[in-house]
């Protein structure tokens, strides 16, 4: 029982500290719920990690009610990206192909969002992938966001 309890208490500062990384700009409430939160959509902003002026924007679901209060609620699969640059592109790491940028749980245990990056150099242009893996069975959804380099002048 102690056990159980100390894993769960881990696992929901895992999701905890996953998410911390994304800034919420906006959500809209989609359904009532009379105990407990509403469902929602929620609109978040995130930095690449490694390359200095790309920001990705991403909007999920958000379930509601008693589970989400508590933690129990699973998480649907849904989720649309759009990665822009923002600024002039600086590589501050060294970035790896299908790298992951972004990680947020979607359940208690195995359900995962997550970001990935890739680069096409014949096109000189970074692509980001947005999907939701589970330890047995994944999705097939998936949302996609390109973001071609240009150069950038102060304005």
């Amino acid at each position: 029982m102690k056990t159980n309890i100390l894993v769960t208490t881990l696992l929901c500062c895992a999701t905890i500290v996953a998410a911390s990384h994304a800034e919420e700009v906006g959500s809209v409430d989609t359904e009532f719920k009379w105990l407990g939160p509403d469902h929602k959509i929620v609109v978040e902003a995130f930095d690449d990690p490694k390359i200095e002026g790309i920001t990705c924007y991403l909007s999920r679901s958000k379930k509601g009610g008693l589970k989400s209060m508590v933690g129990l609620a699973e998480e649907t699969s849904d989720a649309s990206l759009a990665c822009r640059q923002v600024g002039p592109i600086r590589i501050v790491g060294e970035p790896k192909e299908g790298e992951k940028v972004f990680s947020e749980s979607r359940s208690l245990i195995f359900k995962t969002l997550q970001v990935v990056r890739f680069f096409d150099k014949k096109r000189q242009t970074y692509i980001y992938l947005a999907y939701s893996d589970r330890v047995i069975e994944g999705s097939p959804q998936n949302a996609i966001s390109t973001v071609p380099i240009q150069s950038w002048s102060s304005r």
